[in-house]
């Protein structure tokens, strides 16, 4: 479960930032997260969860905004956008050249601090 790992990122950049800046908590982690990033959101919760544990991000939540796949066709010239984690042609003629746009990502958009 590679959630674990990413969580561990996630926490040490943000307390990382935090300290930095000055303050003490964080009440919350918001990021964006690709649908064809590879990542469970609901196992990236759960790891969130168990890594902050004792951290000054305690009582933190973290706020996820799934970002759906989105590309852009060079055979009819459609941008599509499609719900599934993965895509092998476009969703409009089938054609298998075109470009991922979003649906990759792994950001962290913002924190709410004391």
């Amino acid at each position: 479960m590679h959630e674990v790992s990413i969580a561990l990122s996630l926490l040490d950049v943000a307390e990382k930032h935090c300290k930095k800046e000055g303050y003490e908590g964080i009440e919350s982690i918001g990021v964006k997260i690709g649908k064809a990033s590879g990542i469970m959101s609901d196992a990236l919760l759960f790891a969130f969860d168990a890594v902050k544990i004792g951290t000054i991000a305690e009582k933190a939540h973290l706020i996820i905004d799934e970002i759906p796949v989105t590309g852009f066709c060079k055979n009819c010239n459609n941008n599509f956008s499609v719900e599934e984690m993965y895509i092998l042609c476009c969703p409009k003629c089938g054609g298998t050249e075109f470009t991922l746009e979003t649906g990759r990502e792994l950001d962290i958009t913002e924190m709410e601090v004391f």
